[in-house]
């Protein structure tokens, strides 16, 4: 168990979140929930150990990054900056973050297969 740069990405995903939630739009309060208890489930999946939770992180980012950049309100948020607390968290949590993620969590599966190669060849 310990405090990867994934960890690390997901906890401050899910901070974000719970920052931005209450600043959404309530009809959707159900889902935005739902994606962020998936989050802070791979923060605590991973953290534990589990790698195969690794492999959930990057599609889970790809379909949060689409999603914000198909959903026509949230793209007129971050490019006119009309709520500019909104836009900031949007840019952060749904790019920044996510893009972010993306990489820690390729580099953290290509080190991992790193050491499982490794450790054949010495036996």
């Amino acid at each position: 168990m310990r405090f990867t740069p994934v960890v690390i990405i997901l906890v401050a995903i899910s901070i974000v979140g719970a920052i931005a939630i209450p600043f959404g739009d309530p009809q959707f309060l159900g889902r935005a929930i739902a994606l962020e208890l998936s989050f802070i489930m791979l923060a605590i999946l991973t953290y534990k150990g589990f790698c195969k939770a690794l492999y959930a992180c990057i599609p889970l980012a790809i379909i949060v990054m689409v999603g914000n950049s198909l959903a026509s309100p949230h793209v007129k948020i971050m490019t006119t900056f009309s709520k500019p607390f909104n836009a900031i968290m949007l840019i952060i949590g749904g790019y920044v973050l996510q893009g972010a993620l993306i990489g820690t969590t390729v580099f953290q599966l290509v080190s991992r297969r790193q050491d499982i190669i490794q450790k054949q060849k010495k036996n």
